[in-house]
């Protein structure tokens, strides 16, 4: 793979990030809820998905569930592994001078440690985890808006709103994304996101990995860096294999 000269880059852009199913290789909250949880934890998700309640209120209903010590959610998450490609992805952007946020409607717990233990000293943006005695959490929402479309428990659109540069590039894989995805100039997708933007029609194209990732969007900053070339415009392209 041929890598861009940073030089040659006049675009700067904000890359938001999701983690689980994304840097992460799974969902982790659902690792944890299947490890610690009481049973009731999957009629919980099943409203979730059939619609009846927000991400939100999901997710509290489920995190009251959970039954570990300190000591084991540490060494749970100690086991959770992340996409060999990432710290790549990462010092890619980082020469090229682009911002990178990780936005996780997950556990800020989990995401700070995984990110610690890469060596990736990254802003994160999640929900937060609150240990409140013996084996019994809570879950708060510093990041919640009412206003949100899906009722999630981290609104990911506002970051998009507060960012520095344009364009924006969103890189995620499921409903959580769905929102923050249409306010992207490019959407590196992978599974429920891929369907989605399809649907409704976003730039975006599909993923396999952060390698791969980090190819596609080297690209498209190369093509988008030429005089009298459009974010909409390069996505287009891209999707369509043109380059």
């Amino acid at each position: 793979m041929s890598w861009i000269n940073v030089s040659s880059t006049r675009v700067k852009c904000h890359v938001f990030v999701d983690f689980d199913g994304t840097i992460a290789t799974t969902d982790t909250t659902d690792q944890l809820l299947e490890r610690f949880a009481l049973a009731e934890w999957q009629a919980i998700e099943a409203d979730w998905k059939a619609g009846r309640i927000g991400s939100r209120e999901c997710m509290v209903r489920q995190i009251d569930l959970v039954r570990a010590t300190p000591e084991a959610m540490d060494a749970f998450v100690a086991e959770i592994a992340i996409d060999p490609g990432f710290p790549r992805f990462v010092e890619v952007c980082r020469k090229l001078g682009h911002d990178l946020t990780v936005v996780s409607d997950g556990l800020d717990r989990t995401v700070a440690a995984v990110l610690q233990r890469s060596g990736l000293d990254l802003p994160y943006r999640a929900n937060r985890l609150e240990w409140t005695g013996d084996d019994r959490w809570r879950l708060t929402f510093p990041h919640a808006r009412s206003d949100c479309a899906s009722l999630s428990g981290n609104c990911k659109c506002q970051f998009a709103e507060q960012a520095r540069y344009t364009p924006r590039v969103v890189v995620g894989d499921g409903r959580s994304d769905f929102c923050i995805a249409a306010r992207a100039d490019l959407v590196l997708s992978k599974s429920a996101l891929t369907e989605h933007c399809a649907t409704e029609a976003l730039p975006h194209v599909a993923f396999a990995d952060f390698d791969h990732a980090t190819g596609i969007l080297q690209g498209w900053l190369a093509a988008l860096s030429r005089p009298g070339r459009h974010a909409a415009d390069i996505s287009r392209r891209s999707i369509n294999g043109n380059g």
